[in-house]
């Protein structure tokens, strides 16, 4: 089988296995009982009804309908298709519905009409009002699109949006803004050519002009050569807009001197003689798809310096409207807006083209791993991907609909409605809070050992955008530098932050001696002390620590926990400080759920455990929560006389004899820990109510199984592990951990030592 037969069955057995399609409907309330029946349908479903007919805007607050999006076509322009008809569309509109709901969060119905005329569609759509919080009309071709969208944004009083035209334009509109940043052009000087005079090619034009381009610059050509006045074929009051006063006909003719080609026609339209005959530091969006109107490569052959975009994911530059759509309808539904108005369109470009020039995200560079994601000529937009588009581009979407005087329900505070969205694409976000907040009442050196790591160097870029903290790194000066300077990030070792390089440092001699001070009784002679100094990063980070010229250590990206953790007791334990467990956050899609030890002691004992369950809970309540903590095992409440179950008794007994400022039970199942009900009816004199959020398990075995199964197969994110009993001035991390994790650790990091243990 050839490699495109394999990729096309691909294709079809993702569409049809495990069930056929890409989207299902699940209940967002409880469907248990009788009593949640008579709530959600009769007769507790009348009072809703009747609120929404006293009050038609109270429907935003009893159904769905606020958060529901309908993307409607009738199969006559889809992708490079063309006209296959309404039912042949669907797996495109059901793919466009799957991407609302991933990039935005927002719940949207796949409606397929058989209907050609443009009339009798709009009429259908306009029908549809009551449903929708918006219309996302799709794949309708040119002019009967223009007549659909017009009809039913004079008639409906929600956001109606013809993706196809308005979502292009605006991704062009961001691409072309930055476009001419790199090129050092202005809108209102530049020659624009264009090629195909549909939905998308009109809307692209009207909206550069509205970005300052000169209408008498603009050379519009179709299948049949330029617009000119009184051309009479192919033409509508659309195309007509563009018609210039010219005696010549064809692209060839025009293409002279041009600053920006946008190509929305067919493959191969623009030739390399004619690349030639362009300015300097030529433009070329060429958006054909799959075919652009010149491949990248061919254009660059005659024009080396030319800033190219096509419509395709495998070049750089895709124009792709899933940077757009999403964001300005999250914008739009969470003001109530009326419409999406040029002001919005506006502002969804600027939040796009503005991304773009920012520094990189580490989840956009995960997700794209192996590509530059730079600003300059192979980055003028963002990739779909970076999870800050949700919060920068619907923010200011909904800042320009509220400004501009369309929204129904305005927002007080939209930093803190950026904050939000932000909290729905960085899962542990909310949970951090309080952590951040009590960080940032002192600045704090972090020092990490494996500095030359990209998700450190990701992390100490953030921690220098988002916190009060210093960051140093340990590596070698010319290899991160060349690394920030590969990934894009502006960071600089000696500029932005220290560095310790353990090849050449000055405090080499300070280093070792300290180590040896530390070691010589426990064998270690001045020439291993010499040698660990030079190899060893963990142990080079945990002296400056316990020489006070870094407060805290975050080591583990690669490597064996328990073998940081020898080289972090050696130097920092000692007195009170003694590492007696490791704590994960879990953030599970129905809450936290902390879980210990996962890493310090194989097989504890009671009174490790009592130790284990006594940091958890003073750890528990820095994001905010208050602990509930279950001693998990076989034994369920002392039916089990050996095994870990008298372990836990043990460490329960040890709890028992003094006062404690949290509650805990145990020895207990795993679903006794977590199911109110069930625990009732085994153990109804329970000190522990409703769900525990801490586990702690009797072996290291059993606490790391349940953290890595919720991690892979309940989509479980990792804050964590973190160390107990070291005063906060370690925390050892695991392999897995990304940038983001390392942010969140360099907050716990953050928190100062009398706070916290």
């Amino acid at each position: 089988m050839s490699d495109n037969q394999n990729q096309r069955q691909a294709a079809l057995d993702y569409h049809e296995f495990p069930k056929p399609g890409k989207l299902e409907i699940k209940a967002t309330k409880p469907m248990a009982n009788g009593r949640d029946l008579a709530r959600a349908y009769s007769p507790g479903v009348a009072e809703a009804c009747i609120e929404i007919s006293k009050d038609p805007e109270t429907a935003e607050r009893y159904t769905a309908r606020g958060n529901l999006v309908a993307v409607v076509s009738n199969g006559t322009a889809v992708l490079g298709l063309g006209n296959i008809g309404a039912l042949a569309s669907k797996p495109v509109m059901e793919g466009k519905a799957v991407l609302f709901k991933k990039f935005a969060n927002i719940d949207c119905f796949d409606i397929e009409v058989d209907e050609k005329d443009p009339e009798k569609l709009a009429e259908i759509v306009c029908a549809l009002g009551p449903t929708f919080g918006a219309i996302n009309l799709e794949d309708i071709k040119a002019p009967d699109c223009f007549i659909v969208e017009k009809i039913c944004r004079e008639r409906m009083n929600i956001p109606v949006f013809h993706d196809d035209q308005h979502g292009t334009a605006i991704v062009v509109g961001a691409a072309a803004k930055n476009a001419l940043h790199v090129a050092g052009k202005n809108f209102e000087d530049i020659k624009i050519v264009s090629t195909g005079g549909g939905a998308a090619g009109i809307a692209c034009l009207n909206m550069l002009l509205k970005m300052g381009v000169k209408r008498e610059n603009v050379w519009l050509c179709d299948i049949h050569g330029l617009v000119y006045e009184g051309r009479a074929e192919d033409m509508n009051p659309h195309k007509a807009a563009f018609a210039q006063a010219s005696d010549k006909r064809t692209l060839d003719d025009v293409i002279d001197g041009a600053d920006l080609f946008l190509g929305l026609s067919g493959p191969n339209v623009l030739k390399p003689e004619m690349v030639a005959k362009m300015a300097s530091r030529p433009i070329i969006f060429a958006l054909a798809n799959p075919n652009p109107e010149i491949l990248p490569d061919l254009a660059r052959e005659i024009a080396p310096d030319a800033i190219i975009a096509t419509g395709r994911s495998d070049f750089a530059n895709q124009v792709n409207n899933v940077l757009c759509f999403p964001f300005i309808f999250r914008g739009a539904l969470d003001v109530g807006a009326t419409e999406i108005n040029d002001a919005m369109q506006l502002a969804c470009i600027d939040g796009i083209a503005e991304l773009a020039r920012a520094t990189t995200s580490a989840e956009a560079a995960a997700a794209y791993r192996g590509e530059q994601l730079t600003f300059g000529p192979d980055y003028l937009i963002p990739k779909p991907f970076d999870p800050r588009l949700v919060g920068v581009v619907s923010s200011s979407v909904a800042k320009a609909a509220m400004e501009s005087g369309v929204a129904k329900r305005p927002i007080d505070d939209l930093e803190q409605y950026k904050e939000k969205l932000n909290q729905t694409v960085f899962k542990s976000a909310l949970l951090m809070r309080p952590v951040f907040e009590a960080a940032s009442v002192a600045s704090r050196r972090i020092v990490f050992s494996e500095g030359e790591d990209e998700r450190v160097l990701r992390a100490a870029q953030a921690i220098l955008e988002e916190t009060t903290e210093t960051p140093i790194l340990i590596g070698r000066p010319d290899v991160i530098d060349a690394r920030c300077e590969r990934i894009g990030l502006d960071i600089r070792p000696g500029r932005e932050f220290q560095i310790v390089n353990p090849e050449n440092d000055p405090r080499y001699y300070d280093y070792w001696t300290s180590y040896h001070q530390l070691m010589e009784r426990k064998g270690v002679s001045p020439d291993t002390a010499k040698a660990v100094m030079r190899t060893n990063t963990t142990a080079i980070g945990a002296i400056m620590v316990q020489r006070g010229e870094a407060d805290s250590l975050i080591c583990g990206t690669f490597g064996e926990y328990r073998w940081h953790l020898n080289y972090v007791q050696q130097v920092l334990g000692g007195g009170s400080l003694r590492a007696h467990g490791a704590l994960s956050l879990m953030i599970l899609e129905d809450g936290p759920l902390f879980i210990a030890d996962t890493h310090v002691h194989q097989l504890p004992s009671p009174e490790e455990l009592a130790e284990i369950s006594i940091g958890a809970a003073r750890h528990v309540r820095r994001f905010g929560l208050e602990p509930k903590i279950a001693f998990c095992s076989q034994s369920q409440f002392g039916n089990q006389a050996e095994g870990s179950g008298k372990r836990l008794r043990a460490a329960l007994d040890i709890l028992d004899r003094a006062p404690r400022d949290f509650i805990y039970e145990g020895e207990m199942n795993l679903d006794t820990a977590l199911d109110p009900d069930l625990r009732q009816r085994i153990f109804p004199n329970s000190r522990l109510q409703g769900q525990a959020n801490v586990l702690i398990f009797a072996h290291a075995d059993a606490a790391s199984g349940v953290r890595n199964v919720l991690k892979m197969k309940a989509d479980g994110l990792e804050v964590g592990p973190i160390l107990m009993g070291m005063g906060n001035r370690a925390h050892i991390v695991s392999p897995s951990i990304t940038a983001r994790g390392l942010l969140n650790m360099a907050a716990i990091a953050g928190t100062p030592v009398t706070h916290y243990g």
